[in-house]
């Protein structure tokens, strides 16, 4: 799986809200992401994301 920000989008389309950065992680390694995207998720600033955009900000944001 490549880490496309398509791929990344429809990933996330299917999440409830809010979403702590452990449930992210979790639900990655259940849909088997690539260890760049895990890695990319336990970067994250927040503990816990309220909403689509809230989460996406959080990813787009350079660290």
């Amino acid at each position: 799986m490549t880490d496309t920000g398509v791929q990344l989008q429809e990933y996330l389309a299917g999440l409830d809200y809010p979403v702590s950065r452990e449930d992210l992680i979790r639900w990655a390694q259940e849909i088997g992401a690539s260890t760049s995207m895990l890695q990319m998720l336990q970067a994250l600033p927040a503990d816990q994301f309220t909403s689509p955009d809230e989460l996406k900000a959080a990813l787009t944001t350079p660290t």
